[in-house]
């Protein structure tokens, strides 16, 4: 397995990842590999279909009809 070291981080930073670890009773090195895993792996977008679907219904269709205004000329 590869190894990763990260510098110069902010003691605030390590603070949190700390108290972030400790609240899942892990190590601070499992809890960063837990966040690395976590924003690499899912997926950052949900599809648009899903998007679409979860959509509520909010009205008939002619509640969103746009009125013509004449045409300049």
């Amino acid at each position: 397995m590869a190894q990763l070291m990260v510098r110069n981080l902010a003691e605030d930073l390590v603070k949190a990842l700390k108290q972030r670890a400790a609240k899942y009773n892990r190590s601070a090195e499992q809890e960063h590999r837990e966040i690395l895993q976590a924003a690499l792996s899912s997926p950052r977008r949900r599809p648009l279909a899903d998007v679409l679907a979860a959509m509520p219904n909010v009205g008939d269709d002619k509640d969103f009809r746009r009125e013509q205004s004449p045409r300049r000329g």
